[in-house]
């Protein structure tokens, strides 16, 4: 007898940012704190452009999120993807440039 998986039954798969999953967190939650900042500083009327320099702190630090996920995606999803099938490799491959494209928009 067959039997069909669907979505809740297949096991879940290992991400490639897993283990760096603590780290990517502690980041981001810095990243929270310094956009509660920023809304405290707006409230506060704070000058304009100490607002814009902790602006660009916060893209700065998002970029360097993504592109380490970007990196731990490659290494880990697209590399097991192609080895599986040269299909599965080139779309996972696709799945990255698309978000490549995404960040730089």
């Amino acid at each position: 007898m067959s039997e069909t998986l669907d979505a809740r039954s297949v096991p879940p798969q290992e991400h490639g940012y897993a283990s760096d999953k603590a780290a990517y967190l502690r980041r981001l939650k810095r990243i929270e704190g310094q956009v509660r900042g920023i809304a405290r500083m707006v409230d506060e009327d704070a000058y304009c452009i100490d607002i814009l320099t902790q602006v660009a702190a916060i893209n700065k630090a998002l970029h360097a999120v993504s592109l380490g996920l970007l990196e731990d995606h490659i290494g880990h999803c697209v590399v097991n993807a192609a080895a599986e099938t040269p299909e599965a490799g080139g779309a996972k491959v696709k799945e990255a440039a698309d978000a490549i494209g995404r960040l730089l928009r």
